[in-house]
């Protein structure tokens, strides 16, 4: 008799540790009449608690368990903390998650202390003015904190890259809490985490963000890796500094990893900053060694170490972008490992997202042409919230003038003016000029001396008009501008949210005005369908914007 006793006691351990390992996150059966998994869902606020901040380990009672039986399931994946994995003769790390409980309520938090940074770190916020996160830090913040992979999508301006720069920080660097990994507090190790972006603009952006967050004594802990500026140099920065923490274009990266004067295969974190554009066919040969030699150990597992999911495992990849179409949900269900997608108002997992048009991975629709492209979420939550859009009908000959009546209606003082052509910029430029409007012309021809001078100019004042192409539409942060014209139309609603992403920054309120010719006006008509908000038909009239009937 206790022969059968023990026998099923054994049974249900067996079945029990099967159920566990059964997969990375638990979907239940919904009851008949509902969908497939659904969220728990409430008017209140996400808390720290319920993104797995706390240690122990979550069990199911029998109240929960009716509430699960009864159709509502909750999304569980596995508590975090450093496992060792022996294969062979060696031994690796293999890093595993922990749970969050995901639900579509807005997460708040009124500082950042209450995000789980160290006090340095939180202390060092304040000096600089960041007292209260914005709501796609306190989303991702704690996310990243608890080592997932991870898709940060929200408008442009809203605080994406301190909400993938502090967990970073919080970890690597002086300004670090406790020791992980048996390291000691301070102790220099090697590069710890890599940020790729598509443009120097936006390399140079993020420098300065992490710059001003170390301060003046540990700025060597971050260096820039650019292109357009001397490879000699960088290396022997490199090989001096021994900085914890790189942003570099792609090229520029590959480069000097080819050469074998980067080493990253013990790097802990890669950040894929406006991941849309970085898989863009130009940079394809670059990426792809990037995403096999950051974050692989060689060895680490023995012969199983070649396999990819292991040597995703090896780091944690962020990717970030303000628009997300099916290319980067593909891309990032194969360079990462079971992601979340993190907005302002929720946390998903990326495999609850279902486009309805597939996207090949260079971007391009798999059907027509690019701008077919079907976004996941083309909606206003690509734009910052305080903007203003118009349109208004001219012809082409006069657009430079009418942009000229613009700036003096809205009385703005920081303008940011596209066009689709490089040629096109400095014959406005001129025209704008021999009105005594100063402006100039910024686009990738120039050197990086001559950018960052024009730049400088733009924040302090002496520029009022910048005409630039998509060189600028992402990656510059440029807080004060207060009015973005589209002399050229978008290609797409991608291309659009990018470009009036460079006002309405944190809150700050913006005017986006299109000037286009009477047969362009069924593309305006188009955007606003495709980012469902309004853009009104308006004419300037004596020194003023007057909205008119469609």
């Amino acid at each position: 008799m206790s022969a059968l006793v023990l026998t099923r006691a054994l049974l249900l351990i067996g079945d029990s540790l099967a159920f566990r390992k059964v997969s990375q996150f638990t979907r239940i059966a919904p009851s008949q009449g509902q969908g497939n998994v659904r969220f728990l869902s409430g008017s209140g606020s996400l808390t720290l608690a319920s993104l797995g901040l706390k240690n122990e380990v979550k069990t199911v009672s029998a109240n929960e368990k009716n509430k699960l039986e009864q159709g509502i399931s909750t999304v569980e994946f596995p508590k975090s903390r450093e496992k060792k994995r022996v294969s062979g003769s060696k031994t690796g790390f293999v890093r595993e998650k922990n749970p969050v409980d995901i639900s579509t309520a807005p997460f708040s938090a009124k500082s950042f202390s209450e995000l789980g940074l160290p006090p340095l770190l939180v202390e060092s916020l304040e000096k600089e003015g960041f007292t209260i996160p914005t709501d796609v830090q306190a989303a991702a913040v704690p996310t990243v904190l608890n080592n997932h992979d991870v898709v940060i999508q929200s408008y442009t301006g809203s605080g994406k890259t301190l909400a993938y720069l502090l967990p970073i920080l919080s970890r690597v660097g002086p300004l670090r809490g406790e020791s992980l990994n048996g390291h000691e507090t301070g102790k220099k190790i090697d590069i710890e985490a890599v940020v790729v972006a598509p443009s120097r603009e936006l390399g140079m952006q993020i420098v300065r963000e992490v710059e001003k967050i170390l301060g003046p004594a540990n700025k060597k802990l971050v260096q820039q890796l650019v292109g357009g500026a001397n490879r000699s140099r960088q290396e022997e920065a490199l090989k001096k500094n021994k900085p914890a923490i790189v942003v570099g274009t792609p090229g520029r990266i590959a480069e000097i990893s080819a050469a074998g004067k980067l080493p990253t295969h013990g790097c802990r974190y890669l950040v894929l900053d406006e991941v849309d554009q970085l898989l863009a066919f130009s940079f394809r040969e670059d990426m792809k060694r990037i995403l096999d030699h950051v974050g692989r150990r060689p060895g680490a597992g023995g012969r199983e170490s070649n396999s990819p999911l292991l040597k995703r495992a090896a780091r944690q990849t962020i990717m970030v972008s303000a628009t997300v179409p099916f290319s980067v949900i593909r891309a990032a269900r194969s360079w990462g490992c079971d992601p979340l997608l993190i907005q302002a108002n929720k946390v998903v997992p990326l495999e609850s997202v279902t486009p309805s048009v597939p996207v090949n991975i260079s971007g391009t629709s798999s059907t027509t042409s690019s701008s077919s492209n079907v976004q996941v979420m083309p909606d206003v939550q690509s734009l910052p919230p305080n903007l203003q859009h118009y349109y208004t009908i001219s012809r082409i000959q006069h657009k430079v003038d009418t942009l000229r009546r613009c700036v003096h209606a809205l009385d703005a003082k920081c303008v940011i003016a596209f066009m689709n052509h490089t040629k096109q910029l400095k014959d406005a430029v001129f025209k704008l000029e021999a009105r005594g409007m100063k402006a100039a012309e910024l686009h990738g021809d120039l050197s990086k001396l001559v950018r960052s001078t024009i730049l400088k100019k733009f924040r302090n004042g002496e520029v009022r008009v910048l005409l630039t192409n998509e060189l600028s539409a992402r990656g510059l942060d440029l807080p004060e501008c207060d009015l973005v014209v589209n002399l050229g139309l978008p290609t797409d609603s991608v291309h659009y949210a990018h470009r009036a992403g460079r006002t309405g920054r944190l809150g700050r309120k913006g005017t986006v005005v299109t000037i286009c010719e009477e047969p362009e006006v069924f593309v305006v008509k188009k955007l606003q369908k495709q980012l469902s908000l309004s853009i009104q038909a308006c004419e300037f009239s004596e020194g003023n914007l007057v909205t008119v009937e469609d």
